[in-house]
């Protein structure tokens, strides 16, 4: 039988590959000489808990590949650790990234992708429904519509607590198909399933949506913040100030957040010179975020709800602290953590880890908490949307055109 020294000592002579020289494993100096690695008691007591440590893990994985039911692939273990490790931090938002998650968070962030174009939830029948499709994708052509519930994909049924599954399928190559079951309640109460192929292309996400108001009201929905989202803020701004109008509305219901820098880019076009946020790190490390003493000198009112978050929320409170906006609405979510996502090994993978905490220019940090409106209005129960598209019902937003005509 090896012994545990020798099973040390073999792993480090695995990684010093060169004679002569001086290394460092960690906290451990290790100086190999030929085939001979010298350790002094206490880097000898280090490298052996460090063996004890993944000793547990390798022989937990032995014992499932010799004694579990079913298959244990080693991959799919190894993989899980990994997974593991990052969950066990108790933070939802901090994860390991397997290839094909970090792609595709990478596509969210420059606002396009590779699939179908629609927005999809879980229901409470636990059954996949579309939100809406996305303006001119296949998915819009194809005659998708909002309640439509999506029942198979390529003839595999799909549930609402597999979405992220289903979501992977329905993406892929651009000229390649997917094959979805899609039920749609009819007029007489009765239920139709039909199939539907719908061919994949690139998806470029559209994440600002203008609106005029009347002659005077500018009305912008931003639906996220990624890479193209302060440009086309920019674009559809001067398109609106060509048209006349003398206040605006921001729409940030719904938005769950996106980059930092866009939105920074978007509130420096209003706020003049200033802090628009500002970041500080567990060592106490702080970034500053400004705006330049350039600004658009209009009224402005932003609407945000409980689902107004991050990004969101660090615009909504830089003009609210600023008195550049009044907020109406509801409540924000409250998420005031900022995360970083790095590329991690050579296999494609990824981390996101949480790794600050942001601040409004008061020095406010909202996470748990949320943005209160300046006024608060709820929506009625029986509001079919909201929007521009809903105005005879969207109480939040008639009230925003209210306070800026006044």
């Amino acid at each position: 039988m090896v012994s545990k020294r020798k099973y040390i000592l073999t792993i480090v002579a695995v990684v010093l590959v060169t004679a002569f020289l001086t290394l460092t494993l960690g906290n451990v100096l290790l100086v190999e000489i030929g085939q001979k690695v010298f350790l002094s008691k206490d880097e000898y007591s280090q490298l052996k808990k460090i063996s004890e440590k993944y000793a547990k893990q390798e022989s937990i994985m032995k014992i499932a590949q010799n004694e579990f039911l079913y298959e244990a692939d080693e991959e799919v273990m190894l993989e899980g650790a990994l997974q593991g490790t990052l969950k066990a931090l108790g933070d939802p938002y901090t994860q390991f990234l397997t290839k094909e998650e970090f792609e595709s968070l990478m596509q969210d962030t420059e606002g396009s992708y590779e699939g179908i174009g629609v927005y999809i939830t879980a229901g409470d029948d636990n059954k996949i429904i579309i939100v809406s499709p996305i303006e001119d994708t296949p998915a819009e052509k194809a005659g998708l519509r909002t309640g439509d519930k999506i029942t198979r994909i390529n003839g595999i049924e799909y549930t609402a607590d597999q979405i992220d599954a289903a979501v992977k399928v329905m993406k892929g190559e651009p000229g390649t198909s997917v094959t979805l079951t899609i039920q749609r309640a009819a007029s007489d109460g009765t239920q139709d399933i039909s199939d539907v192929v719908i061919n994949r292309e690139k998806i470029r996400i559209k994440t600002v949506k203008p609106a005029m108001l009347g002659d005077d009201i500018g009305y912008i929905r931003v639906t996220t913040f990624d890479m193209q989202t302060a440009k086309d803020f920019k674009a559809a701004y001067s398109t609106l100030k060509n048209r006349g109008l003398k206040g605006l509305v921001i729409d940030l219901r719904f938005n769950p957040g996106g980059m930092i820098s866009t939105t920074v880019e978007i509130a420096d076009m209003f706020m003049g010179e200033g802090i628009v946020t500002y970041t500080k790190t567990k060592a106490g490390e702080i970034e500053y975020f400004k705006s330049d003493d350039k600004m658009e000198d209009i009224p402005i009112v932003i609407l945000i709800n409980e689902g107004s978050a991050s990004a969101s929320e660090i615009m909504a409170g830089a003009m609210k602290d600023t008195n550049r906006a009044v907020l109406i609405g509801q409540k924000t979510f409250g998420k005031g953590i900022v995360q970083k996502v790095q590329r991690f090994g050579n296999d494609g993978e990824g981390i996101k880890m949480t790794i600050s905490e942001y601040f409004t220019p008061a020095g406010i940090n909202i996470h748990g908490v949320g943005i209160e409106p300046d006024i608060e209005i709820q929506l009625p129960e029986d509001a079919e949307g909201y929007g521009y598209d809903f105005y005879e019902t969207d109480t939040q937003l008639q009230k925003a055109v209210e306070v800026l005509r006044k």
